[in-house]
């Protein structure tokens, strides 16, 4: 298998396609409408509770640049939100390289965007764990899968995608993409990625650590 060698990038991104799948969905109000002043062009993608959210932030002005990730995909979201966004569609954009010729020509081929910015934080596992007489199946409920998976292919490809964890950047963010004509540096997508892959770490070694920390029996007791 060979590895893409990437020999050119660009340091300023005009961000033009986001796809937003928050838990915690503060700052939202604010952020959202900020980007679009910047640039009226920008498309959100967005799912579950987060794409009503923004729906009710945006108001009449949603129907021109907000889609389901459903209707992106073409994939409708499984029974309790099982899956709903591990799909290629959306990790081709978010993984693509500007100046790979093969690379855009598989975004022709699928209809597919280049994403440029991901906002995503995680179903609240320490806090579900953190409640008294919670069950291994209701902690298992609660460990994201499809969340992970886009902060890190995010954060991996920093070249071109700003990977946001934490509402506590938004107003970084929108500092500079005010200042750079709705552009973000590669050194703001750089320092997103450590706290994005920081994120993760720290995300699954909670979860190793309650796993560790059972037994079998635990397990047993809900299912029986």
């Amino acid at each position: 298998m060979s590895i893409n060698v990437v020999e050119r990038i660009d340091d300023l991104i005009r961000v033009k396609h986001i796809l937003v799948s928050v838990s915690d969905k503060n700052g939202l109000d604010r952020l959202i409408p900020e980007m679009l002043s910047i640039n009226s062009e920008i498309k959100i993608f967005s799912t579950g509770g987060t794409y009503t959210r923004i729906k009710e932030i945006l108001g009449s002005n949603a129907a021109s640049c907000l889609t389901q990730v459903s209707d992106y995909t073409g994939q409708p979201e499984t029974q309790g939100g099982l899956v709903k966004t591990l799909d290629f569609k959306i990790y081709l954009g978010i993984l693509t390289e500007t100046y790979n010729e093969y690379h855009q020509n598989d975004l022709k081929r699928t209809n597919a965007v280049p994403i440029d910015m991901v906002i995503v934080n995680l179903y609240p596992f320490k806090e579900t764990i953190a409640k008294q007489d919670i069950t291994v199946e209701q902690a298992r409920g609660n460990i994201d899968i499809g969340g992970p998976c886009m902060i890190r292919a995010s954060a991996k490809n920093f070249l071109r995608v700003a990977p946001v964890v934490d509402p506590s950047d938004y107003e970084t963010i929108i500092s500079e993409m005010k200042s750079n004509n709705g552009q973000l540096s590669l050194e703001l997508r750089f320092d997103l990625a450590q706290k994005a892959f920081e994120h993760t770490a720290a995300y699954d070694r909670t979860i190793a650590d309650y796993l560790g920390a059972g037994t079998l029996e635990d397990v047993k007791r809900c299912y029986n």
